[in-house]
């Protein structure tokens, strides 16, 4: 699919996403993160603002498939792209392994903690507890349940969360 990038300015212009199977218009400034799009202008709140500046993965979505940190990307580069949010991640078995294994503490990391398990399994990068650990290091949890984040991971991955 070909995309037409408009020229936009510094004024609010009209944008549609493509967020969670759903298509959203919004107007909005060019220079608005797609954290701040998803937050404060589709009420999608589930994606939290950690640190706003990409260290803690808080605010982990996916665009076409992929990890992003969503206060590092302008809502524009993602129009005729397709975004996922928590929201959009209906009963999957990584939602229960992190409930079962108590790999949440006060939960403000959980919804970043949660699209990132889900593709570092996709991606093949579970294999054991080190494996996990780097390729999970781009979400930070201050309660330190990274040991049964690690356990849900491996529960989704043997398969005993379905």
């Amino acid at each position: 699919m070909t995309v037409t990038r408009i020229e936009r300015g510094p004024a609010p212009a009209k944008l549609t996403l493509s967020v969670n199977e759903t298509e959203l218009t919004l107007e909005i400034e060019p220079r608005v993160s797609l954290l701040d799009a998803l937050r404060e202008h589709l009420d999608l709140t589930g994606t939290k603002k950690g640190c706003n500046q990409g260290a803690c993965g808080a605010c982990t979505v996916w665009v076409d498939g992929r990890r992003v940190l969503s206060c590092l990307t302008l809502a524009v580069a993602c129009e005729g792209r397709t975004v996922t949010t928590i929201e959009g991640l209906h009963d999957h078995p990584m939602q229960d392994a992190f409930l079962a294994c108590d790999a949440l503490q006060c939960g403000y990391c959980t919804p970043g903690q949660i699209m990132s398990a889900v593709k570092l399994l996709e991606e093949g990068h579970a294999g054991d507890d080190t494996e996990i650990a780097e390729w999970m290091s781009g979400n930070i949890c201050r309660c330190a349940a990274y040991p049964h984040i690690r356990q849900a991971i491996k529960e989704v991955r043997d398969g005993a969360r379905h």
